[in-house]
């Protein structure tokens, strides 16, 4: 299971960290199933794995937290047999899943009280987090209006704008990416989710700094949501994605060259508000 979640992790180009980072320990648990002739073989197979899960993504960090958690359990507890090593291994993966589910319905539920009635939005990319925020102030009785970025090139926003117009009480417009200076002074604030904050830099889906950048300029408040866990301070080193030209354009690039990164670095001073669990 481990080898076949190593591959799925790294096409699961459009899934949200949280998603990934609990399939992660749902896999690293499976370990438990395997024969092994003493604690110190189970205990290197464990580390091998959780490495082998961290580098199938090195852009999520609640991927590399979650899973050094999971082995730090383990090995902190010197356990003398399989058998406690094993069930050391379940809790600490199940601790993990609830957490993550946990912390991302939280930071959802803490977002929905800050939207006041009215209130007028952008946001960029598609964030699971930040549409179920949305969900919960619409239920709340509360009418928004919402731009949402196409999020090119692989279109994301459409997704995101789609889910909204799913919602009672909810007026989603599509964006395209360059016309957000034009709109951003209508708007109250800027919602983004977050892959993660690393100590003063917010890195998320690429496009995301010229958006704070502008609404900065403009005084209009950026706020970012998500679990704590993607907020670290240090023992992580943040590596970017560089997608397929493919994406970009379908006929060959002859003469020049398709830059394609996934992700972008944000200042956190351009940022006015986190919210997490």
């Amino acid at each position: 299971m481990i080898d076949e979640t190593v591959e799925e992790i790294r096409e699961m180009q459009t899934h949200s960290s949280s998603v990934v980072a609990v399939k992660a320990a749902r896999a690293i648990a499976s370990l438990t199933d395997r024969e092994v002739a003493t604690v110190e073989e189970y205990i290197r197979d464990l580390e091998r794995n959780a490495s082998a899960l961290r580098r199938a993504n090195p852009s999520h960090a609640s991927l590399h937290t979650t899973q050094r958690d999971i082995v730090t359990t383990v090995t902190d507890a010197d356990p003398d047999s399989i058998e406690e090593a094993k069930r050391l291994t379940e809790e600490a993966a199940e601790r993990v899943v609830d957490r993550v589910e946990t912390a991302k319905h939280l930071a959802a539920e803490n977002t929905a009280e800050r939207l006041d009635d009215g209130d007028t939005l952008l946001t960029h990319d598609y964030s699971s987090t930040v549409l179920e925020a949305v969900e919960l102030a619409a239920r709340d009785g509360k009418h928004l209006t919402i731009y949402a970025t196409e999020a090119r090139p692989r279109y994301l926003g459409r997704k995101t704008v789609r889910s909204l117009a799913e919602i009672d009480r909810i007026e989603p417009h599509l964006l395209v990416d360059s016309a957000v200076g034009y709109l951003l002074s209508q708007c109250d604030e800027v919602v983004f989710g977050m892959d993660c904050i690393v100590g003063d830099t917010l890195y998320n889906r690429v496009g995301t700094f010229p958006i704070a950048a502008t609404a900065h300029q403009l005084d209009v408040p950026v706020t970012v949501i998500g679990s704590g866990a993607k907020v670290i301070e240090d023992g992580f080193v943040f590596q970017n994605e560089f997608r397929s030209p493919s994406e970009v354009m379908l006929e060959p690039a002859e003469g020049f060259a398709v830059e394609n990164p996934a992700y972008d670095a944000t200042p956190m001073r351009l940022v006015d508000d986190v919210v997490t669990d």
